[in-house]
């Protein structure tokens, strides 16, 4: 049961979903939200119960509903029912389905879903807010800074050394427009129906380049590179290039850096019980080990070797 009063959002809930036919239940996996299950009279609905504050990690809540609603109309998405602002709660329909492991998202048919599915989600409408993939970090890390927190300096050396290289590289690199992105590609955020993938929280969605939520999914669920192939042939249609393989291998580095950071951010920031420092740790061990990689001078000239 939630440790919160409930009572003002079933409330506003009311007139169109009816009163609460059960008891809430608590979802897990929610690192920046609290997020219940609660079935209704009209069926049942997770309530998002927004963390306060979230600015500092660049979340803007309309933007959230306003990508939701849009990834809906394209099928990939659950209904948002409701936008509760002065609650801060989001209610979005309950999709039945299986919840996805890094084992099963490798798995050839998923990845043909997961590459349509961002290619639906790429070719929305333009929305109002972006996700500024090279500053975003530098961003966060201020942010931890003046809150009292912070990275140690030899992981924030390598981080902004590979996001300047990255960044230069992308921008001689030939298909990096800005699109409608989720750019919060984990596992945890993809749900299996009988008719394909699903993706719930929306939360970071911004217009952003299609490679990092292509690269952000490839390392979050640990494509190995027959996998990220797949998904570049699944998202493109066609058998990829040596420069959209460069490219989604320099962006699984980006998102790295991305996450990394965000740990940072958050272990200074967030009151929620979750151990951000070893999430952060996590991420900049892996970009480390990214960093090695003899084809990441290939990979900044757009070769795949």
């Amino acid at each position: 049961m939630a440790d919160f009063d409930l009572q003002p959002i079933f409330a506003a809930l009311e007139p169109d979903l009816g009163d609460p036919a059960g008891e809430p239940e608590v979802l897990s996996g929610g690192i920046t939200n609290r997020n219940l299950r609660v079935p209704f009279e009209a069926g049942d609905y997770v309530l998002r119960i927004c963390t306060p504050g979230v600015e500092i990690i660049s979340i803007d809540r309309e933007t959230e509903v306003t990508a939701n609603r849009n990834a809906h109309a394209a099928g990939v998405a659950p209904a948002v029912a409701a936008w509760l602002p002065e609650l801060g709660c989001l209610v979005t329909a309950f999709v039945p389905g299986e919840p996805m492991t890094t084992g099963a998202m490798a798995e050839p048919a998923r990845i043909g879903e997961l590459g349509r599915a961002l290619r639906a989600v790429h070719a929305g409408p333009e929305l109002a807010t972006a996700f500024p993939t090279f500053t975003l970090a530098w961003e966060y890390e201020e942010s931890a800074r003046r809150l009292g927190g912070g990275a140690a300096p030899e992981d924030l050396e390598l981080a902004r050394e590979l996001s300047e290289r990255i960044g230069e590289a992308v921008g001689r690199l030939p298909g990096h427009e800005q699109v409608p992105c989720h750019n919060d590609m984990l596992t945890a955020n993809f749900i299996a129906t009988g008719d394909g993938l699903v993706l719930v929280d929306w939360e970071y969605a911004g217009m952003n380049d299609r490679f990092f939520d292509l690269g952000n999914a490839a390392v979050n669920n640990e494509f190995g590179d027959a996998e990220g192939a797949l998904l570049l042939e699944a998202y493109f249609g066609a058998e990829p290039d040596e420069t959209q393989v460069a490219s989604l291998a320099l962006m699984r580095l980006m998102s790295d850096v991305r996450e990394a950071m965000w740990g940072v951010v958050q272990g200074a920031a967030s009151q929620i019980d979750f151990d951000y420092g070893e999430y952060a740790a996590q991420h900049f061990d892996r970009l480390r080990r990214g960093a090695e990689d003899p084809r990441l001078e290939g990979w900044l000239r757009g070769s795949a070797s």
